[in-house]
């Protein structure tokens, strides 16, 4: 890998399926070595989750882009050792082992700061690596469960709803990840002393459940589902039936949109109930109810397309994905037989491209292990014995 400004960074890569995984993508995206290590039973079974060319599936492909793979017996007393001597020349350590794993491994934290005071260690993991929920097993619906985010996300009368974007494995389990990692690495560079980056990603969705959190200590209760500033309380911010049962995210917050698109309907006595509450509010929502039944939603976006006032169609991710401000963006790749998401950020004096396919299980062993220093018989005999 080369260009990226993570270029020259080696990251070890124990994790699987989605939140470790995606933590990596994005270092591996931006430059990084990643050596995805792999167990030598099922490894990542993200393999096998959908379909996907000759059997291994789109989200493996799409999340393990750009990365090398090593089989690795960390069992073995001989893995151990090999991934010890990795881990002298990696900069940071990723894993989502439950707390306690890695240390009874002999590859914790403590154990690779010995050998590599710079190394960055990032746990991930459900609840964190202390706390009496530590070793409960758990996935995202569990989190944002916990974190009271579920309990806010539906309509008014409704059952909590959930969302088919994973906020905590994502939210919390990479992008915090990544955040802490980089902030770390950033350090260990200046101070030659690496960290423990531990992740929660239930703790992640709680810092971020902002909105609820501030009507708690300004209101002394939070609204009920449905019922909060942006989730039904403001007409002004909402999504609308359109005649063909699409929909149009409808959200003139500030009041200078909100007077702006009054105007573009031929409403203008709607400009005095900016930012109604309780019954006011329910009674505006139905007037908009009735409006913007009356037309397609292909007829709405055209109607809008010219109106600067925040009202865009709730499109279906096919229909994003050809959209020409994402196809102007380049947000869409081909590779590994596959359409992928392109990285959601774009750097100055770097293109990105996917330099490498998600790797087999153990594909570039021979190779990392070569260029870390291991002979042509040491490696024979580590494949000899399966550790490798």
């Amino acid at each position: 890998m080369s260009g990226g400004p993570l270029s020259g960074v080696r990251v070890l890569d124990l994790t699987r399926l989605l939140p470790g995984p995606v933590a990596t993508l994005h270092l591996a995206d931006l430059g990084a070595d990643v050596i995805k290590i792999e167990d030598h039973g099922a490894g990542d079974y993200a393999r096998i989750l959908g379909d996907g060319p000759d059997g291994v599936s789109v989200f493996y492909r799409s999340v393990n882009r750009n990365k090398r793979g090593l089989r690795l017996d960390l069992k073995h007393s001989q893995g151990r050792a090999v991934f010890l001597r990795l881990a002298q020349a990696a900069d940071i350590v990723v894993e989502s082992f439950r707390p306690g794993v890695s240390d009874k491994l002999g590859i914790g934290y403590q154990a690779l700061s010995a050998v590599n005071p710079r190394i960055v260690y990032c746990a991930i993991t459900g609840y964190g690596q202390t706390g009496p929920l530590a070793m409960a097993a758990g996935h995202d619906l569990n989190y944002i469960g916990f974190a009271g985010v579920l309990d806010q996300i539906g309509v008014a009368g409704g059952q909590p709803a959930i969302p088919n974007l994973q906020i905590g494995d994502l939210l919390g389990g990479a992008m915090t990840a990544v955040m802490g990692i980089l902030a770390a690495l950033f350090d260990a560079q200046r101070s030659g002393r690496g960290r423990l980056v531990d992740v929660a990603m239930s703790e992640a969705v709680l810092a971020h459940n902002l909105f609820p959190f501030f009507a708690l200590q300004t209101e002394g209760g939070v609204p009920q589902r449905g019922a909060d500033l942006l989730t039904g309380g403001d007409a002004g911010y909402g999504v609308y039936a359109t005649a063909d049962g699409r929909y149009m995210a409808v959200a003139p917050l500030e009041k200078k949109f909100w007077d702006l698109f009054c105007d573009a309907l031929a409403h203008p006595e709607w400009k005095s109930k900016h930012g109604l509450r309780g019954a006011a509010a329910a009674a505006l929502r139905r007037e908009l109810q009735e409006l913007f039944v009356g037309r397609n939603q292909s007829e709405w976006q055209d109607f809008f397309a010219g109106i600067d006032c925040c009202v865009t169609p709730v499109l279906s991710v096919a229909e994003a994905l050809e959209h020409p401000h994402f196809v102007a963006r380049r947000m869409a790749v081909q590779a590994d037989g596959v359409t992928q998401f392109a990285p959601p950020l774009k750097l100055s004096g770097w293109v990105f491209a996917v330099e490498r396919a998600a790797p087999s299980p153990g594909e570039h062993g021979t190779e990392v292990l070569r260029e870390s220093g291991f002979s042509a018989d040491e490696i024979c005999e580590l494949q000899e014995a399966s550790i490798i």
